[in-house]
């Protein structure tokens, strides 16, 4: 009776489960594209790399707290020294070491390639996910083929784009003064460096996407979990930054500019993609939430290109197509998996509507109803 009271309300008004997911990860790529190039132009007018994060997640924790005190307060389970030690690690590995691999590897590389390398996170989350469970891989059937060439085409992108530069394809040729305020002293920067710190933020980001899946089963407060985990975050990048960076200027804010980026990666790359993220995880998985990330790399190369007259280079372009056929292919054999189980539940439950008809002495047949 409840599920007939509730059907009215979600055909009048209210937009499908499916398209909410969409649409949010669409905001979610929108927004972390524009915080690849507004970051860079932070990294090349000095400020650090250690305190930069640190007041970006102070801003995304000020935000996310009411949010999570108010509007779960009746949902949230208690804290236990597992949860605590589950949010700390969380933190840890999704916050602290993700967002500090990713300064310093776009720091040493360019916008469009950090985007582009991120591509690998879908492959990765992949094989973590079906590691633990979380997906289901059929080397049998046309979908575990698919997920499995994907996710090794996706890797070896990542890797063209990690061992091979290659000549510069196209150069805007920028003005000499947005130049210096936005590229930087790319002769100055350790490509291969970059390279291993982005790749190190990938598997970073992934853990953290896949682990954020069994926590939210026994901790089903979303903004809750995320709070405490950048709360613990905000611990570390400041128990880091104040060990190494000894220079007092470095903890000042010397622009209008620096001081536009910090809120606006606080506010838009932290708070609304912490929330936005563990929002999607909990609701379609986190292979779905990997699966966005080529409309970011796009966004990226077109907003660098125009705003900071990025140039491209063979070996990234090579590596990004590798890495969005990787992704597709895996995005196929999800679709045709969803597909398979679809039509296993319909054949089940036409098994079972006829053992209904016949008589209980069949009953058997209804068993595998709910192994699935």
């Amino acid at each position: 009776m409840a599920e007939d009271g509730l059907a009215p309300v979600k055909r009048i008004g209210m937009v499908p489960e499916r398209a909410k997911l969409h649409i949010a990860m669409t905001v979610f790529q929108f927004g972390y594209a524009g915080n690849h190039v507004i970051m860079r132009g932070a990294l090349n007018l000095g400020v650090s790399k250690l305190v930069f994060p640190l007041y970006r997640n102070i801003i995304a924790l000020i935000v996310l707290l009411p949010f999570a005190y108010f509007l779960e307060k009746k949902d949230r389970p208690g804290l236990t020294p597992s949860f605590l030690i589950q949010f700390f690690f969380l933190g840890f590995l999704g916050i602290t070491l993700n967002q500090g691999s990713y300064i310093f590897g776009l720091d040493n590389t360019s916008p469009t390639f950090a985007s582009a390398v991120e591509n690998a996170v879908p492959a990765v989350t992949f094989i973590m996910a079906a590691i633990l469970g979380i997906e289901q891989v059929q080397l049998t059937r046309k979908d575990g083929i698919a997920k499995v060439l994907g996710t090794l085409v996706s890797v070896a992108g990542a890797s063209v784009i990690t061992l091979y530069k290659g000549p510069i394809i196209y150069s805007p040729n920028p003005s000499s003064e947005k130049s210096d305020l936005l590229l930087g002293d790319t002769k100055e920067k350790n490509w291969t460096l970059g390279c291993i710190c982005l790749i190190g933020h990938c598997l970073f980001w992934s853990s953290w996407i896949v682990l954020q899946t069994p926590v939210l089963k026994k901790y089903p407060a979303r903004l809750s979990v995320v709070s405490y985990s950048c709360c613990f975050s905000v611990m570390q990048f400041f128990a880091i930054a104040a060990y190494f960076e000894r220079d007092s200027q470095a903890w000042h804010i010397h622009s209008g500019y620096e001081l536009f980026s910090l809120f606006y990666s606080g506010l838009v790359a932290s708070a609304m993609a912490f929330a936005v993220q563990i929002y999607v995880i909990d609701r379609g998985g986190p292979v779905f939430v990997s699966a966005y990330l080529p409309l970011q790399t796009m966004l990226v190369a077109i907003v660098a290109t125009v705003a900071l007259g990025e140039e491209f280079y063979l070996g990234g372009i090579i590596g990004a197509l590798l890495i969005i056929a990787g992704l597709y292919l895996v995005v196929l054999g999800k679709n045709e998996e969803s597909k398979y189980s679809t039509e296993k539940v319909v054949i089940i439950s036409s098994l079972s509507d006829n053992n209904v008809v016949e008589g209980p002495s069949k009953s058997s047949l209804i068993q595998p109803l709910i192994d699935c």
